[in-house]
């Protein structure tokens, strides 16, 4: 119940972020890899302060090299696409479509031992078919849809590594700013390169330092959720939390069509979330 309270909230704090940064690249306030930048920097310097200010053992084992290594190259891929995805897509059609990682993360939490009960089976089960749903719903936006199953499908690959390397080998404070250093260097290098743009500088304004901050602050208690549940039913939880605010930004701010489908959607998913928690 704990990781899924951290969930929901991180994942306000995370469409804080990402609708400001997708808000601002289409008013060409800033670039992709700026975005991308943004949204990983506050992350790393909170864990840089987790471990230096509060005794967060930084742990990292060579023997987690094969995993870890995979994983490097896996986030790499899912946080460059996911940037374009979430700037292409409609935030709520955004949020729906990758809750395909849920039974993709749900068959690997299976067949690596992890108990999962029938009440939660029927969650992510009642989650899953929300799906179907949109796919066939009028009124919604499909535009980004390949990229964002990309996103939902390598998702289940990244996540559940993340999970074995925290299980066996790291601790989160470790594999989490390790990563996140390499997706730093990565935004960092293509903004500066390829856009012509000093992510730095988008720091001392205002409303990016609050897009980058939320970010953080968001990310950071989504890593740490999933030292209290399975794979599968922190996932579960966020995709559902992050439809949530997703409908609720994109109908407010966004001004996105098919409000009502999409309420309707989430009744499924609100459902999902009691037989979940039970």
């Amino acid at each position: 119940m704990f990781g899924i309270l951290l969930t929901s909230i991180s994942t306000f704090f995370q469409e804080i972020s990402v609708s400001i940064g997708k808000d601002g690249v289409a008013r060409r306030l800033q670039g992709i890899y700026t975005m991308g930048f943004l949204n990983s920097f506050w992350i790393l310097l909170i864990f840089i302060f987790l471990i230096f200010a509060t005794g967060q053992k930084f742990i990292f084992s060579l023997a987690s090299l094969p995993t870890f290594g995979l994983r490097v190259i896996l986030e790499l891929f899912q946080a460059d696409i996911s940037v374009r995805a979430a700037v292409a897509a409609d935030r709520s059609t955004y949020s729906f479509i990758r809750t395909i990682t849920i039974p993709l993360l749900l068959s690997i939490d299976l067949f690596l031992g992890y108990h999962i009960s029938s009440s939660q089976l029927a969650g992510v089960f009642l989650i899953g078919s929300t799906l179907l749903f949109i796919f066939m719903a009028r009124g919604v936006n499909k535009i980004g849809i390949r990229l964002i199953i990309f996103t939902a499908i390598n998702a289940a690959l990244t996540l559940s590594l993340f999970k074995y390397d925290i299980t066996h080998f790291n601790s989160v404070v470790a594999e989490q700013s390790i990563i996140y250093s390499f997706l730093l260097i990565y935004f960092f290098s293509s903004a500066y390169w390829k856009a012509g743009e000093n992510p730095l500088v988008f720091l001392k304004k205002p409303l990016f330092f609050i897009q980058s901050s939320s970010n953080g602050f968001g990310g950071i208690l989504q890593s740490f959720a999933y030292s209290f549940a399975p794979a599968s039913v922190i996932i579960t939880a966020e995709r559902s939390s992050a439809v949530l605010w997703s409908v609720l930004s994109g109908n407010i701010y966004f001004k996105e069509r098919g409000f009502l489908v999409k309420i309707a959607a989430l009744v499924f998913l609100v459902a999902g979330i009691v037989l979940l928690t039970r």
